[in-house]
């Protein structure tokens, strides 16, 4: 039977979330993530569905788009179809339609697996566009102490995260009723958000995803106030949020960043994670 593009429903979230959560693998290229879904969710679950574009085959999901921003579309693919020339060819003329079922025109792929479809993006001309690079930590071992007060963030705490949010990234849209969104949604339910104290109070803050037991888990995202850099800050905090993930029986933490954020690489280097050789999405040059 032929592949199916279909547009996510809101009784459809929680089957999609769950598809993304049995794709990830450790040992290669991390693509779109439950927290990935989550972190968006906190806009609403109506607006998480319109992102998300969804194909089927037999009833089964195989991929999965999220409309991130304007033009670029994330992908997630199934492990079995990861070598599948027909269904890659498949993606590509649905994501390629202008007037197909896309909720955008697409002009930017982010595919971090599936060989046969990132083949053919390379084959039909598609450019390498701004690089990332992907860090990974080991979780089998126990994590070392981050040595700074570190707390869960509970309804009480909200407030603070989400200033400390803003402070870290001037574009943030976040809020207290965005965050309790996000939080009552299904991903929420395999997440946690962190806050890190110093004598001022919080000063920075992450939000860790997992996938299930023996899967890697996600941190999306993670900030430090900017009043309060260069302390160490966020090697503590991505510290404790490897701790966090290994607690929730994470098989690994994961985490992608700009490879231009380089005072933001070298936090995760520090912090434990390994760098990965650096990925590019895929930009459509005519």
């Amino acid at each position: 039977m032929s592949s199916v593009l279909q547009p996510a429903t809101l009784s459809s979230l929680d089957e999609v979330a769950e598809a993304v959560a049995t794709w990830q693998q450790d040992g290669v290229s991390v693509q779109i993530h439950p927290g990935d879904l989550g972190w968006n969710g906190r806009l609403g679950a109506h607006e998480l569905a319109e992102s998300l574009s969804v194909w089927r085959r037999d009833g089964q999901i195989l991929a999965v788009g999220m409309v991130d921003s304007a033009g670029l579309i994330r992908m997630g693919i199934a492990p079995s179809v990861e070598d599948d020339n027909s269904f890659a060819d498949r993606l590509l003329a649905d994501l390629s339609d202008p007037e197909g079922r896309v909720p955008v025109l697409v002009s930017t792929v982010e595919a971090r697996f599936g060989a046969a479809f990132r083949a053919l993006l390379r084959q039909r001309g598609w450019a390498a566009d701004e690089p990332w690079t992907p860090l990974w930590r080991d979780l089998t071992a126990p994590v070392e102490d981050c040595v700074r007060r570190v707390e869960i963030v509970g309804p009480h705490t909200v407030p603070e995260r989400v200033a400390v949010q803003r402070a870290s990234f001037p574009n943030s849209t976040i809020t207290p009723e965005r965050w309790h969104i996000m939080a009552a949604a299904s991903p929420y339910r395999r997440a946690r958000c962190l806050v890190g104290y110093d004598r001022a109070g919080v000063v920075a803050t992450v939000t860790v995803w997992s996938a299930g037991p023996g899967r890697p888990g996600l941190l999306e995202p993670l900030g430090v106030h900017r009043d309060h850099r260069g302390h160490g800050y966020g090697t503590a905090i991505a510290v404790a949020a490897a701790a966090a993930l290994r607690e929730m029986g994470s098989s690994s933490a994961t985490v992608c960043t700009p490879s231009s954020n380089v005072v933001g690489v070298a936090t995760y280097v520090s912090a434990g994670f390994q760098r990965l050789p650096d990925v590019t999405d895929f930009r459509r040059t005519s």
